[in-house]
C-alpha cells in the first residue's frame, strides 16, 4: 500500500499555530513553544500564532465559532497553507474547522505522526509509524480520502475488476467503504508483521538475560544519542532536531576490564505523545522495561525543562517504568543560559549529575556512580532446590541468568546471576539454600 499522508504533509507550508487552554488548568508561560519546534521540524515556516484561554471545549470547533473565524483572518492576511492545533481534535471537529477557516487543519497527534513518518528508517520504525498513522486515520477517512491511489478502478470502470480481488463487494460500492475496509486490512497486516518482530526482540532480551542493561530515555532532543556515542564510539545517528532518532540501538560498553555492560538509545518522549505511537513503539520501549538501570537525560539547557523532565517521567510509569532504578543526568550543563533556573532544578533533583555529553563534562564521574551500581546490583550465587520445584526453576529463568546446572539424586544445583533487587522474590520460592560464590 502506498503511503497515505503525503496529502497532508507540512513541509514548506506557512503555518498558524493555535493553542486552546481551559482557564482551570495550569499552564508554562509560552504553552505554544513546543508546537512551534515540532511544526518547525516538520519543515513548517510559522507565521502567526494564536492562543485563547477557553472556559469549555466547544463540541464542534473546539475553541468556538467566533474564534475559528478570526483564525481564518488570520490564516488569509498571512496566505497560510495550514493551521495546527495543539491539541487533539475529534474527526468532526476538524472538518466543521476547515469548513470554517478554509485551509487544512491538523491537530498535534498528527503533526507528530508526520513526523515520525518522516524520521523512520529501519523496518520495525516504519512499520509502527505506519500502524499508529491509520489507526489515528481510519474514523477520519470522510474527510482525508476521495480514494486511494492503490486500488484501480475502484469506483467502476475496466479495471474494476481488481477490487473484487482483494475481497470488496464489488465496484458498484462507495469508494470511502473500500477505504475503509483496505485500511482495516492493512492494519490487520501490520500487526501480524510487528508481532513477528516483537518475538524477535523478546528472544534477542532472553539472550540478554544476566547481562547489566541500561537505557538511556529522555525527552526528545535532550542529547541521548550524542551521550551514546561519547560513551561508546557507537556511531549512532546524531542532528539536533526532534526525534532524529526512532529506532533502538544497543551496543556493548566496558565499565572496567571485564566488567561489561549493554547500552541502549531509545525514541525520545514528548508531551502528550499520541497514544497511538505509544502502542505501536511499545516494543521498542521494551529495552527500557527490561533495563538494570535507566539514565534519563535531561537537557538542562532547556527553558522548558522542568515540564520535559515531568512529562519523560508521565511516559515511563505509563510502560511500567517509574519505580526502576534511575539516574537523572543534566546534559548540555556547559551551555545553561540561565544560572537561576539552573540552581533551581539541582534543588528540584538533588541527586542529579551535571554532564556534557559533547565536551565530555564529568562523564567519568557518570562511569564511576554506574559502575557502583554494577557491583552492588548483580549478584553470583549458588542455589540448590528440590529436583521437582518448577517454580523456582521458572522464575529463574525468566529473572536470572543459569550459567550452570547440575541435578543430584533429588535436589538441582544452580550457579547463576541474578539482580539484587530480585532476591526478596527469590527467597519467597523457599529454596533449600543460597550461596554468595
Amino acid at each position: 500500500m502506498e503511503k497515505m499522508r503525503d496529502n497532508i504533509a507540512v513541509k514548506r507550508e506557512k503555518a498558524v499555530l493555535v493553542g486552546a487552554v481551559l482557564k482551570s488548568e495550569l499552564k508554562e508561560d509560552d504553552e505554544l513553544a513546543e508546537l512551534s519546534a515540532l511544526a518547525e521540524s516538520a519543515g513548517a515556516v510559522i507565521v502567526d500564532r494564536v492562543q485563547q484561554k477557553i472556559s469549555e471545549i466547544n463540541p464542534a470547533t473546539y475553541i468556538g465559532k467566533g474564534k475559528a473565524e478570526m483564525v481564518k483572518q488570520r490564516v488569509k492576511k498571512n496566505k497560510a497553507d495550514v493551521v495546527i492545533f495543539d491539541n487533539d481534535l475529534s474527526p468532526g471537529q476538524i472538518r466543521e474547522l476547515e469548513s470554517i477557516i478554509e485551509t487544512k487543519v491538523l491537530d498535534r497527534s498528527e503533526l507528530i505522526l508526520d513526523i515520525f513518518a518522516s524520521r523512520a528508517q529501519t523496518k520495525q520504525a516504519k512499520l509502527q509509524v505506519e500502524l499508529a498513522q491509520l489507526e489515528y486515520t481510519y474514523p477520519r477517512l470522510t474527510r482525508m480520502w476521495s480514494h486511494l491511489d492503490t486500488v484501480t478502478g475502484a469506483a467502476g470502470g475496466p479495471s474494476a475488476g481488481a477490487v473484487g480481488a482483494i475481497g470488496t463487494r464489488g465496484p458498484g460500492e462507495k469508494q470511502l467503504e473500500i477505504d475503509r475496509r483496505l485500511v482495516s486490512k492493512r492494519i490487520t497486516e501490520l500487526k501480524r508483521d510487528l508481532k513477528e518482530i516483537d518475538k524477535r526482540i523478546v528472544r534477542e532480551i532472553e539472550a540478554r538475560k544476566g547481562q547489566f542493561k541500561i537505557c538511556l530515555v529522555g525527552y526528545t532532543n535532550a542529547g541521548k544519542s550524542t551521550l551514546m556515542n561519547a560513551l561508546t564510539d557507537a556511531g549512532v545517528y546524531v542532528e539536533d532536531r526532534l526525534f532524529a532518532t526512532l529506532d533502538t540501538r544497543t551496543r556493548q560498553w566496558t565499565l572496567d576490564g571485564a566488567k561489561k555492560a549493554l547500552i541502549s538509545d531509545t525514541v525520545g518522549f514528548v508531551k502528550n505523545l499520541p497514544h497511538q505511537l505509544v502502542a505501536s513503539f511499545k516494543a521498542t520501549l521494551e529495552e527500557a522495561i527490561n533495563a538494570d538501570l535507566l539514565l534519563h537525560v535531561v537537557d538542562v539547557s532547556n527553558e522548558d525543562v522542568e515540564s520535559q523532565a515531568q512529562n519523560a517521567k508521565k511516559v515511563l510509569e505509563e510502560i511500567g517504568c517509574g519505580n526502576k532504578q534511575t539516574l537523572i543526568l543534566f546534559n548540555k550543563s556547559d551551555v545553561v543560559r540561565s544560572q537561576s533556573h539552573f540552581e533551581f532544578m539541582q534543588t528540584v533533583y538533588p541527586e542529579a549529575i551535571c554532564v556534557s555529553a559533547k565536551t565530555g563534562l564529568n562523564l567519568d564521574l557518570l562511569k564511576r556512580k554506574i559502575l557502583e551500581i554494577y557491583e552492588g546490583g548483580i549478584l553470583s550465587l549458588q542455589i540448590t532446590a528440590h529436583a521437582g520445584d518448577g517454580k523456582i526453576q521458572s522464575f529463574l529463568q525468566a529473572h536470572a541468568n543459569i550459567i550452570h546446572h547440575e541435578y543430584t539424586d533429588s535436589n538441582v544445583v544452580m550457579d547463576v546471576r541474578i539482580g539484587k533487587n530480585q532476591l526478596s522474590q527469590l527467597y519467597k520460592y523457599k529454596p533449600l539454600e543460597i550461596k554468595e560464590q
